[in-house]
């Protein structure tokens, strides 16, 4: 298997000039940890997570180094901690050395890649933009169906995936937060989360409505309510 056999097509992504608010009320919103950093050709700039939107002061993490490794650090290191605690926007606060992979990439160098960087995902480019996204659990999930299946994924079920993943979009779940895995001729394996028990039903159905599929396994779980936060 690939990335694009588990990536998630639907990314969520956000520009330069977008505001560190609501870049935080995007993450919070979609139950997400992070956002690509897009320029007006889907050309990925940076990548923004939670972290990335603490400031100094906020946490146990975010505490000021000590005084000694003050004065080790270069200008420029000291002039980018000073941007990344008082930027507003996107721009200001994103990583910049964002490691990309191709559709072509196969999980296991993906995998190899995560564990090397310490990072939680890796955005797939096609000449040089943006199409998609590998995070851990997509990761997980291709790993475990390809070892069930005991095989790999061919032009057939790329083709299945690709019909499922259109049905779910038509059955107003966000696509998001939903996977699809295809790794046996007519078996498709549906993961993420959706927010009601009808949505569950509505992916279940689209997928087993799609040509050539055989059996729907629904990994599927629903995300609890959130908090109503007083205003």
């Amino acid at each position: 298997m690939d990335a694009r056999d588990v990536m998630t097509t639907a990314v969520v992504t956000v520009r330069p000039q977008t505001s560190v608010e609501e870049v935080a009320k995007l993450l919070l919103e979609r139950r997400i940890s992070a956002v690509p950093v897009v320029d007006d050709k889907a050309r990925v700039l940076g990548i923004v997570s939670e972290g990335d939107l603490i400031r100094p002061g906020e946490s146990g993490a975010g505490r000021s180094r000590s005084w000694w490794l003050a004065l080790l650090a270069s200008r420029d290191e000291k002039a980018f901690d000073y941007v990344k605690s008082h930027g507003r926007t996107a721009g200001d606060v994103m990583a910049r050395k964002v490691v990309t992979v191709t559709e072509r990439t196969p999980l296991a160098k993906i995998a190899t890649l995560l564990e090397r960087h310490r990072i939680k995902r890796v955005p797939v480019v096609r000449s040089g933009k943006i199409v998609g996204i590998v995070s851990r659990a997509n990761l997980l999930h291709g790993l475990v169906a390809q070892k069930a299946a005991g095989s790999t994924a061919s032009v057939n079920e790329r083709g299945i995936r690709t019909r499922v993943i259109k049905a779910i979009e038509q059955a107003g779940v966000h696509r998001s937060w939903v996977n699809v895995i295809v790794p046996a001729k007519g078996v498709v394996e549906l993961w993420g989360f959706v927010e009601t028990a009808q949505q569950k039903r509505a992916l279940a159905l689209a997928a087993k409505g799609v040509k050539g599929v055989k059996r729907v396994v629904d990994n599927v779980m629903i995300l609890p309510a959130m908090p109503q936060v007083p205003v």
